[in-house]
């Protein structure tokens, strides 16, 4: 057989090996996760309810949800296990130390968009402002094709 027609079965065999040889790591890394619990860790399960660890089995985990409310979840069910400083920051609302030097980001874009020097700079009014008197507005300024008295063919009242 010739080279070229078996060049796109090598490629395709080696996709499927490269696919499936990356789904086994992260089972592996998931497994590894599943295997660092311990009793009084916090952990999220795949369907995002945050618990903490009760007691482990052998496929099995007795998870706590709310204060005195246990619930019995399998091992594959355990999405991710938080560390402390995470868990306690989206369970319990703790934030963390906040003494970095980072930026504050403003909640509105109106403080990004004028430069300090332009802060005293009048507001544009984009709003529909009235004619001056003796002039008709636009909108109410009969168009080329359009009947002067606003009704058009089919409608109601139409001459």
């Amino acid at each position: 057989m010739n080279l070229v027609t078996l060049l796109p079965f090598i490629v395709l065999i080696g996709a499927m090996f490269l696919m499936t040889r990356s789904a086994k790591k992260k089972q592996q890394a998931a497994a590894q996760m599943r295997d660092h619990m311990t009793p009084g860790t916090g952990v999220r399960t795949i369907g995002g309810m945050y618990a903490t660890v009760k007691e482990i089995g052998d496929d099995t985990v007795t998870l706590e949800v709310a204060p005195g409310v246990h619930a019995i979840f399998a091992k594959n069910a355990i999405g991710a296990v938080l560390d402390d400083e995470e868990y306690n920051r989206i369970v319990h609302g703790q934030a963390a130390d906040l003494t970095i030097d980072t930026p504050v980001v403003p909640d509105d874009a109106s403080s990004l968009t004028q430069s300090e020097t332009e802060g005293d700079a009048p507001k544009l009014d984009l709003g529909k402002k009235d004619a001056p008197e003796g002039e008709a507005p636009e909108a109410d300024a009969p168009k080329g094709d359009e009947p002067k008295d606003g009704k058009a063919d089919g409608e109601a009242g139409a001459k």
